[in-house]
């Protein structure tokens, strides 16, 4: 959404969908000078990590500030304002999250409470505000459900009265690699991880857990790479990256091109130009042409 008119003064939403067909959740990146919200409240969670400035709060019927890197958590129905504690203002990124995204991994039957709402943990803020900044860039599906709910319940495991759920995973390495075969099988339309994890058995927290700890890394960012190496090859068989982004199930060039250079150093268009040649493209053509056909993008 756009900005507000005076340049000091802003406020940016971007909507992520956790999962394919998923429920969406809600991005603010804000910086503001003057702004001061009247009293309200949300149905979800805030979590939000001050990024400058010093911002102060009402809440719970006394005030609070935050200071560059503390993660700020309101909870549902609790009524607060918030505007600058300092003549230069201040800038934060908040997300709006559902209860079910905190409780899953913790035990109890009620909502995780946060004793305290300003919390200082420099490890977790950080990994927020890059989350953040990365799903503003891209929302995409997958990887929002990959990371969103893995801080959000490290979130109320670390600093909520919510216990822990059980981490255990039996055959983790069996499931990781069923969901792998998913994923890969359906690249171009991949399904949630919730679908995935109801079908296992599991919860989305375990079916994370049990994936990161066999493959290394998180569901979106093993999707990622794998669509870097099928991309790689339709590079080499002389088609244009925006025509191999859309093959392989990234968003746009702009999306390959990001993971691309994470994955082998260069830009796609930079891979194609220094291994394409007159009969590569020839052959791309009706290789193009067959992967098209092999490949449906799944309804919701």
């Amino acid at each position: 959404m756009g900005n507000t008119g005076n340049v000091r003064e802003q406020a940016r939403w971007t909507r992520a969908r956790l999962g394919r067909c998923g429920p969406s959740l809600d991005l603010l990146t804000a910086r503001f000078d003057r702004h001061e919200y009247a009293p309200h409240a949300h149905d979800e969670y805030t979590v939000g990590v001050t990024v400058g400035g010093l911002e102060v709060i009402a809440y719970r019927g006394g005030r609070i500030v935050s200071g560059p890197g503390s993660i700020v958590v309101l909870e549902p129905g609790e009524m607060h304002t918030g505007g600058p504690a300092a003549p230069d203002g201040y800038a934060y990124r908040a997300l709006y999250a559902t209860p079910a995204l905190l409780a899953d991994g913790t035990l109890g039957t009620g909502l995780p409470h946060f004793r305290e709402p300003v919390l200082d943990d420099p490890e977790l803020a950080a990994a927020l505000r890059r989350t953040h900044a990365d799903l503003s860039a891209h929302p995409d599906p997958l990887e929002a459900e990959s990371r969103l709910p893995w801080l959000l319940t490290a979130l109320a495991r670390r600093h909520s009265t919510a216990r822990p759920g059980d981490d255990t995973v039996p055959d983790a390495g069996p499931v990781a690699r069923a969901v792998r075969d998913r994923l890969a099988d359906e690249l171009l339309a991949p399904p949630s991880l919730a679908e995935l994890a109801a079908g296992l058995g599991l919860s989305r927290y375990q079916l994370l857990r049990a994936f990161r700890t066999t493959m290394g890394v998180p569901p979106y960012a093993w999707l990622a790479q794998y669509r870097v190496t099928r991309a790689r090859a339709l590079l080499d068989a002389g088609l244009r990256p925006a025509e191999a982004a859309a093959l392989v199930g990234f968003a746009d060039q702009a999306h390959l091109t990001r993971w691309f250079r994470r994955v082998l150093g260069v830009t796609p268009a930079a891979y194609r130009n220094s291994v394409q040649g007159a009969a590569g493209y020839r052959k791309s053509v009706q290789g193009a042409a067959a992967y098209r056909n092999s490949v449906q993008d799944a309804p919701c």
